[in-house]
């Protein structure tokens, strides 16, 4: 698959389109069900040459997915907005890739595997400090892996400053307002707060490793 308008935006090195899909936690996941079309948010992780979705057995989204119908997955990352001297000129600095192809449904320890990958993504080491999924959970949750396979995907990327045309009014201020995701105090519920439970381990690592 080749993108032909803005080219050279595109990223068509394998470890470009990894960095991309490793510095996400939500993608959205395009399916026809029954033959319409259905756009779901979904977490995800990028495990080796998969990437790993998981949800409800209830989901019709993931049912038509596991049952082989093609799918998309849309990874994004909004990095800045770019102020130029003209709307027509203004833009974004972004980040994007599309993963196409079926997905393989996983039963019993290729499942649990690659849920314990998912967690180690979305929350890492949170898995060591819980218990384990009951048989009723897992019963509950469909495990998808779409394989990343050469010439089933598409990475796109812009950088930089705005662009100067000519006629542009030189008084007019042009640049990036980076835009950033940051992790908060954590918040405990109810309970855990009467209890007086310290901040897990895993959480608090998290947020340190952000401010350092």
């Amino acid at each position: 698959m080749n993108i032909n308008r803005l080219a050279e935006r595109a990223r068509t090195a394998r470890d470009e389109l990894d960095e991309i899909l490793d510095a996400g936690w939500v993608g959205t996941l395009s399916v026809s069900v029954d033959g319409s079309p259905q756009v779901v948010p979904i977490l995800y992780a990028r495990v080796g040459d998969a990437v790993i979705l998981h949800g409800s057995t209830g989901a019709g989204s993931l049912r038509a997915a596991a049952a082989g119908s093609p799918v998309a997955f849309c990874v994004a990352h909004l990095d800045g907005f770019v102020y130029a001297a003209s709307l027509f000129e203004s833009s974004a600095n972004y980040r994007s890739a599309v993963v196409y192809g079926s997905c393989e449904r996983l039963t019993g320890d290729a499942a649990e595997a690659a849920l314990v990958g998912l967690s180690e993504h979305v929350m890492p080491g949170r898995a060591g400090e819980v218990r384990a999924n009951t048989a009723k959970e897992r019963a509950a949750t469909i495990v998808l892996r779409l394989p990343i396979v050469d010439g089933q995907w598409l990475a796109k990327a812009r950088t930089g400053s705005a662009s100067v045309e000519e006629g542009d009014d030189p008084s007019v201020w042009t640049g990036v307002l980076p835009v950033r995701t940051v992790f908060g105090l954590p918040q405990p519920s109810p309970e855990t707060a009467e209890r007086g439970i310290p901040v897990a381990g895993s959480v608090a690592r998290r947020v340190a490793d952000q401010s350092g």
